[in-house]
């Protein structure tokens, strides 16, 4: 029998900062016990308060580094971030659909600072080839307010979305409560098999924060990959953020990034 961690990849940008993106997503996964691999699809030039310029990568380029590797490695998990551009997403969708281990797709179209991180209509994109493949589906209120074609502010609404996302064929669906309004701000709404459960916080982490969508995922996916199903891996993946904000600290002059460095099953 192997010791070798399982392997879980993302396919996502580029963060030269550190706290979101491939970058972001590589800490977390060997955080949380897993070898990290990664597939880039756009380059950012970015830092801690916002991003400056994006430059996507060609889809042809995206498919080359995607074959090479899962011809190669061994993979019992991934976790999409920004794709980009709708070819990238069809390129992505593609692969997801010759693989059998699970897929958490996390889409990232805007940052909370600065350049979008797509071009051309990529939701759609979303809805035709990644959501209908995916284990988990992880949208924010904004996020889930375009898959779901509808406003997103509340938890009858959270809802009510991720019902509606999980019709595109998601098999699970996570809407993330950080923009949800007034007593419902940081409550998840989690679908997974037909039934919807609320994920409360223990804590609201009052600051300015980079990439945490991006860990969330990331943790979600290597907790998949280490034999967990998807509501652990949610409820630990989210215990875990909570700490790593709490106890978060910055590396620039503006959002801190998620502490990468938190334990993987300590209390906030």
């Amino acid at each position: 029998m192997s010791d070798a961690p399982p392997a879980v990849l993302t396919v996502a940008g580029s963060d030269p900062s550190g706290g979101a993106g491939v970058q972001a997503d590589l800490k977390t996964i060997q955080q949380h016990g897993g070898y990290g691999a990664a597939v880039p699809t756009l380059i950012t030039v970015q830092n801690t308060e916002g991003v400056e310029e994006v430059e996507l990568l060609s889809p042809d380029l995206v498919r080359a580094q995607l074959s090479s590797l899962l011809g190669d490695v061994e993979l019992s998990a991934a976790k999409t971030g920004a794709l980009g551009s709708p070819a990238v997403a069809h390129v992505v969708g593609s692969f997801m659909r010759e693989t059998r281990f699970p897929w958490v797709v996390d889409p990232v179209w805007l940052p909370t600072r600065g350049k979008p991180l797509s071009k051309g209509d990529i939701v759609e994109a979303y809805k035709e080839v990644l959501v209908p493949r995916a284990a988990l589906v992880t949208p924010n209120a904004q996020e889930a307010a375009l898959l779901a074609e509808m406003a997103v502010r509340s938890l009858a609404d959270a809802r009510e979305a991720a019902e509606r996302i999980a019709r595109l064929g998601a098999s699970a669906v996570l809407v993330k409560g950080g923009h949800l309004e007034g007593s419902a701000r940081g409550t998840d709404v989690l679908l997974h098999d037909g039934e919807v459960t609320e994920l409360p916080p223990t804590e609201i982490v009052a600051g300015r924060f980079h990439g945490t969508g991006c860990a969330l995922s990331a943790a979600i996916a290597t907790r998949l990959a280490l034999g967990q199903d998807i509501p652990a891996a949610v409820e630990g993946a989210k215990a875990w953020l909570t700490g790593a904000l709490a106890h978060a600290f910055a590396v620039g002059k503006g959002a801190k990034p998620v502490n990468h460095f938190w334990p993987m099953d300590a209390k906030p």
